[in-house]
């Protein structure tokens, strides 16, 4: 019996998806939205702030603080409350209410962004509001995901090691993965690569995001892409990109749901749509076993992708900035 729900993290479900018109593939999806707060993003909070609080880095008088566009402020919120420590979230306009709500009532201190940065999004704001704060106050200590060490660490020592432990004969072939602070991808592709070091480790973004080098544009759907290169991703080992549209992720998203009765999130919707787009003009005449990770939950979505009107309002200028042809 658990004591309380935050120790539930990690060793969450695997299921396995037949990709349509490819028999011989298999996509193993670890559903992340199983863990305490709903995201892969419990996994680094809890393993931060526990390494933190045991080697004394965090005294009585610390205040956490981050940038999040959601799930990572969510999964902070919930921890740091459960240490007793003070918590400060830097969101902005596009952070969805749902999440800007749990990380409110979870007792954290909220800063909302609402001037668009010069790529358009929020994310430099937000980051350039916290350098300030830190300026102000010794007491404050930055998570930053975007750089930390321990947030890869985080990965490494448990997605990472879960998803070795559970391919099939703990082979892994392929892992397709969304990329957004880069510390799951970081984490994960280096404890892949020393397993298995044959494994083909795939980022996947979206058009419009800055991480790999596409042109900035606006972006509609939170939990993947960037308008920066997060310093963290200098230590991941990938192997391969995919960029889908949002679109192609919106698709997915219905896609899962639909077909396989999987309510996940946006990046969910992306990892599937790249899987599908990688593997579709190769001839695939042996079985191939690909693991992906499926980082939140679709409940959070309700008023944006899984909205017909939302959807709507947004394919037009999705198709015409993408020079995605409608089907």
């Amino acid at each position: 019996m658990l004591s309380k729900i935050l120790n539930k993290v990690g060793n969450t479900p695997l299921v396995a998806l037949k990709l349509k018109g490819k028999p011989n593939i298999t996509v193993y999806a670890k559903l992340e939205y199983y863990n305490p707060t709903g995201s892969v993003k419990d996994r680094a909070a809890c393993y931060i702030i526990n390494r933190a609080v045991n080697e004394g880095i965090f005294n009585k008088d610390t205040v956490l603080i981050e940038s999040s566009s959601g799930n990572f402020g969510v999964a902070l919120s919930a921890h740091a409350r459960s240490h007793n420590l003070k918590f400060i979230c830097v969101i902005d306009q596009n952070t969805l209410p749902v999440n800007e709500m749990l990380i409110k009532l979870q007792g954290a201190e909220l800063i909302k962004i609402s001037e668009p940065d010069e790529y358009g999004g929020y994310l430099l704001n937000r980051i350039r509001k916290i350098e300030h704060l830190l300026s102000e106050n010794p007491n404050l200590y930055w998570v930053n995901q975007y750089a930390n060490p321990l947030n890869a660490e985080a990965y490494y020592a448990s997605l990472g090691k879960e998803i070795c432990q559970e391919a099939p004969g703990q082979q892994v072939e392929y892992v397709f993965m969304g990329v957004s602070s880069g510390g799951t991808i970081t984490g994960v592709s280096r404890r892949v690569k020393k397993e298995n070091p044959e494994a083909k480790i795939i980022a996947v973004d979206i058009y419009g995001s800055v991480i790999f080098g596409d042109t900035p544009r606006k972006r509609y759907i939170p939990g993947i892409g960037s308008s920066i290169r997060p310093k963290i991703l200098d230590d991941a080992l990938i192997d391969e990109v995919v960029l889908v549209s949002e679109y192609e992720t919106l698709q997915s998203c219905r896609d899962l749901l639909e077909q396989h009765n999987l309510f996940a999130g946006g990046s969910s919707g992306s990892v599937y749509a790249a899987i599908q787009k990688y593997f579709s003009n190769k001839e695939i005449n042996e079985p191939v076993n690909v693991m992906c990770v499926f980082a939140d939950r679709g409940e959070r979505y309700i008023a944006t992708i899984y909205n017909d009107e939302w959807c709507e309002k947004i394919k037009k200028p999705m198709i015409d900035e993408e020079y995605i042809v409608t089907p």
